[in-house]
C-alpha cells in the first residue's frame, strides 16, 4: 500500500469514527477469561543497586542467548516487576471496545479471590468502563517478560479453567446471557488455547443462545458478528484445532464468524487445511498475498471472515468477496507490547460493528494497537482519531 493511499484510508477512518455516535446500540458481549499481568523487564547489566539503575536485556534473541549460555552451568536472572495490571485476552479486547464507545457487557474470571462474584480491585476501573461486568471466578496470573521486539508470556492459567457452560448457567443464567447477547451486535470469544471450558461454552451458545436470537437493531454493521481469537494454539494438537474449527463452522450458520489470526496461526491453519500458506519473512509487508491467504483459509474453514495481523500490519477477506490490507504504524520500541493483538482485535471488531468496510476496519485495528503500544494504555476515541490523522510511518 503506497503511503498516500495509506494516509487517505486513515483520514477516512478518522472521519467515520468521529461521526459514530456513542450508543448502546453498539453493544458487545465479550468473555470469558481474566488475568492479572505482571509486566517485567529482565536485567542485562546493573549500574547501581537502585531499583531502576539497570540496562534491560533488549531483545528475545539476546535473552535466548543468555539462557542458552547457562546450559550445563547455572544462571541467576534478575527480574524487575514494572507494574501489575488487569489483563487477559477478553478484558483487553473489551477495554479497547469500551474506549471507542461500545456498550460492553463482560462476563469472566475477573472476581476477587475471596468472593468470585465481587470484581477484583485491579479490574474495577475496567468494570466501570463497561455497561455491565459480571465476575464468575478469580483471575489467573501471567508474568509478561517485555523486550523491545516482543514479549514472553509466562502464564499460570489454573483459574481460567473454572469458567464452563455449567458455571455460566449457574452463576449468570441462560436467560441473562441471552439478554446480553440480544443487546449486542458483536460477541467476542477469545483465549480458546488456555480455556478447557471454552468448547463447552461455544456449544452452549450454539445450542441455547444463538438460535432464534433477534437480529441486532440500529447497528450500522448489519448482522450480528462473532469475533474469535484462538490465542496462539501451538501447544494444542491438530485434532483439537480441527474440532474447534468444526464448532466455529457450526456457529457460523447462526451468526457471522470472524476468526482473527497472527502470522504463525495462519500458517498452522494453512497446513491443517491444505491450502497455500502466506510468506514468512522477517519484516514482510502485509499486502495482497496475505489477503489471498486469508481468503483461502476462510473458504476452507467455511467462515464469514478471516483476519491475519502481523507486527507490520494486517490483511483479511470475507464471504462477500471483500479483501483488504493495511500497513500498520510499526514501532521498534513499544512502551508495552502485552495486549497489542487484543487491542487490534477490539479496534477491528468495533470498526465492523460500526459499519466500516474490511480495509477501514483493518486500519482502525492497526491504529488502536499502534496507539496502545506507544501509550501503554487503552486509547479513547479522540486519541485514536488524532493518531489516524497523524499516522506514523512504519519504522524499519
Amino acid at each position: 500500500m503506497q503511503e498516500h493511499s495509506r494516509q487517505q484510508v486513515a483520514h477516512a477512518v478518522a472521519d467515520r469514527l468521529e461521526a459514530v455516535e456513542h450508543s448502546a446500540s453498539l453493544g458487545a458481549f465479550i468473555g470469558f477469561d481474566g488475568f492479572i499481568d505482571t509486566l517485567i523487564r529482565v536485567v542485562d547489566t546493573r549500574h547501581a543497586m537502585a531499583t531502576d539503575a539497570y540496562a534491560p536485556i533488549p531483545t528475545i534473541d539476546a535473552f535466548a542467548d543468555r539462557v542458552r549460555a547457562a546450559a550445563g552451568k547455572n544462571a541467576n536472572l534478575e527480574l524487575v516487576p514494572l507494574e501489575r495490571r488487569f489483563g487477559g485476552n477478553g478484558p483487553l479486547m473489551a477495554a479497547a471496545l469500551a474506549g471507542l464507545g461500545a456498550g460492553v457487557r463482560y462476563v469472566g474470571a475477573i472476581g476477587s479471590p475471596d468472593a468470585h462474584d465481587r470484581v477484583h480491585p485491579l479490574f474495577r476501573p475496567f468494570a466501570d468502563q463497561c455497561a455491565e461486568a459480571i465476575a464468575i471466578a478469580p483471575p489467573a496470573e501471567t508474568d509478561a517478560l517485555e523486550f523491545d521486539d516482543g514479549k514472553l508470556m509466562l502464564g499460570k492459567p489454573a483459574n481460567v479453567q473454572l469458567p464452563t457452560w455449567a458455571l455460566l448457567r449457574e452463576r449468570v443464567g441462560v436467560e441473562r446471557i441471552r439478554a446480553m447477547a440480544a443487546q449486542s451486535g458483536l460477541i467476542g470469544l477469545v483465549n480458546w488455547v488456555m480455556m478447557g471450558g471454552l468448547p463447552g461454552i461455544w456449544q452452549g451458545l450454539i445450542d441455547d443462545i444463538l438460535p432464534g436470537l433477534p437480529a441486532p437493531t440500529h447497528t450500522p454493521g448489519g448482522p450480528r458478528r462473532v469475533f474469535v481469537d484462538l490465542c496462539d494454539p501451538r501447544r494444542r494438537t491438530d485434532d483439537d484445532l480441527r474440532a474447534a474449527c468444526a464448532q466455529l463452522a457450526e456457529m457460523n450458520a447462526l451468526a457471522s464468524v470472524t476468526l482473527g489470526l497472527n502470522l504463525a496461526e495462519s500458517q498452522r491453519l494453512c497446513a491443517l487445511t491444505g491450502v497455500a500458506a502466506p510468506s514468512d519473512a522477517d519484516g514482510w509487508t502485509p499486502g495482497e498475498a496475505l489477503a489471498a491467504a486469508a481468503e483461502r483459509v476462510r473458504g476452507a474453514l467455511r467462515l464469514d471472515a478471516i483476519v491475519i495481523h502481523t507486527r507490520r500490519g494486517a490483511a483479511g477477506a470475507d464471504a462477500a468477496g471483500d479483501r483488504g490490507c493495511f500497513l500498520g504504524p510499526f514501532t521498534r520500541r513499544p512502551a508495552m507490547s502485552t495486549g497489542a493483538g487484543d487491542h487490534f482485535n477490539g479496534g477491528f471488531a468495533f470498526g465492523r460493528l460500526a459499519g466500516l468496510d474490511l480495509a477501514q476496519a483493518l486500519a482502525l485495528g492497526s491504529a488502536v494497537s499502534g496507539a496502545y503500544v506507544r501509550d501503554a494504555a487503552s486509547p479513547d476515541r479522540a486519541r485514536v482519531c488524532a493518531f489516524l490523522r497523524s499516522l506514523p510511518a512504519p519504522e524499519a
